[in-house]
């Protein structure tokens, strides 16, 4: 059996990283992805996904050297489901309306080039993104 995702976001914050007891590295990263689309009434719909990531080791020494927030990030890993329920963390936003945040271990995180200042860039239809606001971030 075997599952993989692979995520391409946005940093929410810069990379947080610590050392396990043993020495080993592991950097923690906040990962946006979002979409926006219109629904049957018309209105226009922007839907934000998080995902918390964990880097482990050398690759992890070199994203909290290089990743700043804002940075746009492509992340291949796998799911890690919370132990107690093995669904997302659920957490409840500052407004009170419910949020999840998914756990993935990362197996391989490339860089995305930056297409412009202030961590936006426009994509390949000509809508420009932005990074995530850190009044956004759950965690």
């Amino acid at each position: 059996m075997f599952q993989q995702i692979t995520i391409v976001g946005y940093l929410g914050n810069d990379p947080e990283m610590r050392f396990t007891p043993s020495g080993q590295a592991v950097t923690s990263l906040s990962v946006a992805t979002s979409r926006t689309y219109t629904n049957n009434a018309g209105q226009k719909i922007d839907e934000t996904t998080w995902f918390r990531v964990s880097v482990w080791g050398a690759q992890a020494e070199s994203c909290n050297q290089y990743l700043k927030k804002g940075r746009p990030v492509l992340v291949v890993g796998r799911l890690r489901p919370d132990p107690e329920t093995g669904n997302p963390r659920v957490y409840t936003r500052n407004d009170g309306s419910p949020g999840a945040s998914f756990e993935v271990n990362a197996l391989n995180v490339r860089f995305l080039p930056a297409g412009g200042s202030g961590g936006t860039y426009r994509d390949e239809m000509g809508d420009e993104q932005g990074g995530a606001e850190e009044d956004d971030i759950p965690f």
